[in-house]
Parts: structure tokens; sequence; C-alpha cells
């Protein structure tokens, strides 16, 4: 039978309007991490963005594709400063956009990492990126998501942070409330 594989590590919710949030400190006991981003604007169009282990150097590339209901745009940038994460052109005041985020064998110092990312919003259109950070090999333990031109989520956005156990793994069990 198959277990629970996600386990909650961190949330934030946005309680002043800021351009980034930043996870740190992440442990390296789990395979992948997955961060699920349910985010909006006050004003302005947006794009999330990502960054690894504080890396603001060329290191990225990524494959973008979307998609509006009446066009489909593809496109694709190398030696980037940030991995492209969702539909350019969220423009909406209310939590409507959904990023959904993947970052394979996080924790290998091995390897380049891998970074799958869904970003959907049901007023302006879908999404889908695969990218890649080609720093040095080295674990992640710390991801940044930030805005396009600096503009603020709005209050309310959210954004956790999942780390995901291979089968038959067990990581440490972490507590998340209660009492003793």
């Amino acid at each position: 039978m198959a277990t629970n594989t996600y386990v909650a590590l961190k949330q934030t919710t946005v309680g002043t309007a800021v351009p980034s949030i930043t996870f740190t400190g992440i442990s390296g006991a789990y395979t992948d991490l997955v961060i699920v981003a349910q985010t909006s604007v006050a004003s302005g169009s947006y794009q999330n963005q990502l960054q690894l282990n504080g890396d603001t150097t060329s290191n990225y590339s990524t494959t973008y594709l979307s998609g509006n209901g009446s066009a489909a745009i593809s496109t694709r940038g190398s030696n980037v400063t940030q991995a492209v994460l969702g539909y350019d052109d969220y423009n909406t005041t209310a939590i409507g956009q959904m990023t959904i985020i993947h970052i394979m064998n996080y924790a290998n110092t091995t390897t380049y990492k891998t970074i799958l990312a869904r970003g959907s919003n049901a007023n302006t259109g879908v999404s889908a990126t695969v990218s890649l950070w080609r720093a040095t090999p080295a674990a992640i333990t710390s991801v940044l998501i930030k805005n396009s031109g600096g503009v603020n989520y709005a209050v309310g956005s959210t954004f956790s942070l999942y780390g995901i156990a291979a089968e038959g793994t067990t990581p440490a069990i972490k507590a998340t409330g209660g009492a003793i």
C-alpha cells in the first residue's frame, strides 16, 4: 500500500504586500521539493520567477509554453538570471493565480537541478515551463520566489513548501501542532 509522501515543511501567507518570499534552511532529507503558490497582485501584471541558493548569475535556462484560449506561445531563454514559473500578464486582484513547482533531486550534490512549473489563472491563461539551474552542483538550501518587475504579492497570497519522500523511505517525522 502506498504511503503519503508529501510532508509539509513550511507555509507563508503574505500579511503585508511584498515583492518576494524566501524559504531558507531547507533540509536535505527528501528526494524532491514541491511548492504550491496561490497568488495575486494589487495592480499591474506579473510573472512568477525563482532563484536557488541566492544565485543571481546567468545559470538558468527556461523553456516556456502558454496559452489563453485564442493564442499559444512558446519561447526559450538561456543564460538568464532566474527560472520563469508561470504565464505572463497575470493581472488580477483576486487570489487567482495557482503555480505548482517541482524541483527534482534538490539535495543531490552531483547534478544540475530541473524545475518543472505549471501556472494557471481562469481569467488569463495557462502555462508550463521546464527550467535548468546549471550552477556548480550543490544541494538546494534556499528558494526565492519573486515577481517580475518588482510588483508586490497581495495580502493573502500563500506559498507552501513540501518535501517529497521516495516510496519506502522514512524521513524524520516533523511535528505540526497539538499538545504533548
